[in-house]
C-alpha cells in the first residue's frame, strides 16, 4: 500500500504502531504516553518518563503484545468530541489552543484511545511486524527506538 502524504505528516503505518506502543507502555508500566516522539518511515523513537531501562524480557513482552494486536486486525477508527467533554477523558495540557473546540479521537479496537490529528491505517494488520531496535535510559527518560516491517516474510 502506498501513501501520499505531506512530508511533515507521519507515515500512517508507523504512526499507528506508535499508538500501539504508547498504549502498551502505559498498560504494562503505568508510565503514560510518550512525552516526545519522532516518527519516520524507516525507524522511530518515543521518549517516556521512566526510572530505568527495559530488560530483554520486557522488550520481548512488548513486541509480542504489539504484534499480537497487529495480527488481531483491530479496526482503527476516529470519533469527534468537543473540548470540554474530551477534558474528562484525556490530558489536554499539550494540546494547542488552535486545535479548536472539536477534537479528534483515534481508537484502536478497544485497546487504545487518544487525541490525534495524524494519519492512520484502517486496521492494525496494515502496520506489519513491530520490532524494538534499541532502548536507552538517561536522566529519567527511557527512549524506545522501533521499526515496522511491512513485508511480513522478512525477519529483519
Amino acid at each position: 500500500m502506498e501513501y501520499n502524504i505531506n512530508p511533515k505528516e507521519y507515515y500512517p503505518p508507523m504512526h499507528s504502531a506508535e499508538h500501539l506502543l504508547n498504549g502498551t507502555m502505559d498498560k504494562m508500566f503505568g508510565c503514560g504516553r510518550a512525552f516526545s516522539a519522532h516518527i519516520e518511515k524507516k525507524k522511530s523513537k518515543c521518549d517516556y518518563h521512566f526510572n530505568r531501562n527495559l530488560t530483554d524480557d520486557e522488550i520481548k513482552a512488548i513486541e509480542e503484545k504489539i504484534n499480537s494486536l497487529i495480527q488481531q486486525n483491530l479496526p482503527i477508527t476516529e470519533e469527534f468530541m468537543n473540548r470540554d467533554e474530551a477534558a474528562k477523558y484525556f490530558n489536554l495540557a499539550r494540546l494547542p489552543e488552535e486545535a479548536g473546540d472539536i477534537l479528534r479521537i483515534i481508537k484502536i479496537g478497544d485497546y487504545d484511545k487518544c487525541l490525534c490529528s495524524g494519519p492512520h491505517v484502517k486496521s492494525t494488520r496494515e502496520i506489519g511486524a513491530f520490532k524494538i531496535v534499541s532502548t536507552s535510559y538517561e536522566n529519567g527518560v527511557l527512549r524506545v527506538r522501533f521499526k515496522i516491517n511491512e513485508n511480513k516474510n522478512e525477519n529483519s
